[in-house]
């Protein structure tokens, strides 16, 4: 019913979530590549798409009456494009939750890569059994959790955990700026070699993923309360203005932390000495918060792939996943424990998640709900039509550039 429900702050934490995860460690890299003031409107531009695709979803959702991401997209492009925006959420996010596993088993029993080392916070346990028990002890618990509002207090912690990460970043820079040992930021891209191009190209598909969380849209507007278009649209452009925000912050303390040392992802930045006192307190209360922060995130994710895999194994819309308790746990079960097989047991994964990530995530964030406004628009909307083709645009050029830059690192 949507007189009872989520309350907007609620929604909001669960939407916000749902964009922040492991993809704001990579921000500060974006900053070092593009300079600080095309940096910033990067992030601003690709927050104010993206809300502008969130709320083409909430529109037409509301006017089809489709409560979930691949009966909207069904009822525009027939069941062929319902059942592909339903695999591409479950390439997504089951790609996403791995990639999350994988993370969180390298920060907490460390990591290796060429020369380099990554000590872990618990190095001395074995990897696949402190993913075992992360897994049955803390994922496990809060993904069994049928109704997505009941993770908004989780969600809250989540948003507040990468709040934490950008004060203390903040706070490490505020003092290495009063000491004299920050270098001047960058304020335009280099092009002077072959690196810096290569560089500055797989930034873009960076930037347009960086608000992807479209495909727990309906979810959130099924149990808002009070349900109304106005309503979720409000949802939507509170977490992009929090989103922004965080992101901005992130992106630019890691980047005057750091500046032209900056990695890829920021996190191995902080296995180092940070040149100010109580440096290996900050560096594992920085790596911890980020570890519970995917915690949080990781149920969020589950939610929709969940929901998402059972619509295509039970596509009768009378046979609600959340009225058979059999069902209900045999999936999430099932689904949790392809997730860890995948991070502990399948070698280079990752590579293969980050071709996935350059297309089914552009696809659910830009391309469908392009092609949704392209074909249920009025006649008159040129508006909504121009947008529409920027959309499309801006995902195939991101998804190229994508794919030919992962292919080329490969």
């Amino acid at each position: 019913s949507s007189s009872s429900g989520s309350g907007v702050a609620g929604a909001v934490f669960n939407l916000a979530t749902s964009i922040i995860g492991a993809g704001i460690m990579a921000l500060p890299a974006t900053m070092r590549v593009l300079g600080v003031p095309l940096g910033v409107a990067m992030i601003l531009a690709m927050g104010v798409l993206s809300e502008i695709s969130l709320e083409i979803v909430v529109r037409f959702s509301t006017q089809l009456k489709a409560w979930s991401y691949g009966e909207m997209v069904g009822a525009a492009c027939g069941r062929a494009g319902k059942l592909v925006s339903q695999v591409c959420i479950i390439v997504n996010n089951s790609g996403i939750l791995i990639v999350y596993l994988i993370i969180i088993g390298d920060v907490l029993s460390g990591s290796s890569s060429g020369s380099s080392h990554h000590p872990g916070l618990l190095k001395s346990l074995d990897r696949r059994l402190v993913l075992l028990a992360t897994m049955l002890l803390v994922l496990a618990p809060l993904s069994s959790l049928k109704r997505i509002d009941s993770l908004r207090f989780s969600s809250a912690a989540s948003v507040a955990l990468a709040v934490v990460f950008v004060i203390l970043s903040s706070g490490v820079a505020v003092v290495k700026g009063i000491q004299g040992k920050l270098t001047t930021p960058r304020s335009l891209p280099s092009l002077a070699s072959r690196k810096s191009v290569l560089e500055l190209l797989t930034v873009v598909p960076i930037m347009t993923n960086a608000f992807i969380c479209h495909f727990n849209i309906q979810p959130i507007y099924c149990e808002l309360k009070n349900r109304s278009a106005a309503r979720m649209n409000k949802v939507g452009r509170i977490s992009t203005l929090l989103c922004m925000s965080v992101y901005i912050a992130t992106a630019l303390s890691g980047y005057l932390l750091f500046g032209e040392s900056t990695a890829s992802d920021i996190l191995s930045n902080f296995d180092h000495d940070l040149g100010i006192a109580d440096s290996t307190l900050i560096n594992d209360v920085i790596r911890i918060g980020y570890v519970l922060h995917l915690m949080l995130v990781f149920p969020v994710i589950h939610f929709s792939l969940r929901q998402n895999v059972d619509a295509i194994l039970f596509p009768d819309p009378k046979q609600q996943l959340a009225d058979s308790t059999v069902r209900f746990w045999a999936l999430t079960a099932s689904l949790l424990a392809i997730v860890f097989v995948g991070s502990a047991f399948i070698p280079n994964i990752w590579i293969a998640f980050q071709f996935t990530g350059a297309t089914a995530g552009l696809s659910l964030g830009f391309m469908f709900p392009a092609l949704v406004a392209l074909r249920l628009s009025k006649a008159r909307e040129k508006g909504l039509e121009c947008l529409a083709w920027t959309m499309l645009v801006l995902a195939g050029v991101a998804s190229f550039l994508g794919l030919t830059t992962n292919i080329y690192n490969v």
